[in-house]
């Protein structure tokens, strides 16, 4: 994985019909002191609207997006990435799961998706925190 970048979903929330996904791409970091930052863009598709949202993140995000997954198993409500963000989800474990993209405070858009996610989407979504992971210790 020399100078090219490679794309890793992080997180993917999908139905047949629309989807919330983040993408991180692997290449080169942005280093600022002892903490190395990734690329990565919230993707956003469904019949009624498409955005891509771009940010940075690190390894502390990927652990919080863990603990995220634990609160979402225990049916908790969830804001991730935590911090001062330009972009930021939230998501809603109900049926359907209820994925909320906010761009703030650039252009101030909130888009809400309802996602009927698969039965196994928390165990998709921990098995691709693994490969994030394994991705950015490279």
């Amino acid at each position: 994985m020399a100078d090219e970048a490679q794309a890793w979903e992080l997180l993917r929330f999908a139905d047949p019909v629309q989807s919330v996904a983040v993408e991180v791409e692997f290449g080169a970091p942005l280093t600022m002191g002892r903490e190395r930052y990734f690329t990565a863009h919230i993707v956003l598709e469904s019949g009624f609207v498409k955005g891509r949202l771009g940010l940075l993140l690190a390894s502390r995000d990927l652990d919080d997006w863990e603990r995220c997954l634990d609160a979402l198993q225990a049916e908790e409500r969830i804001t991730w990435p935590m911090g001062d963000r330009v972009a930021w989800l939230e998501v809603a474990p109900e049926d359907p799961v209820e994925v909320t993209v906010r761009d703030a405070p650039s252009t101030q858009i909130v888009v809400r998706v309802p996602i009927d996610v698969t039965d196994d989407w928390l165990d998709e979504n921990r098995a691709r925190l693994g490969r994030a992971r394994r991705a950015m210790e490279w």
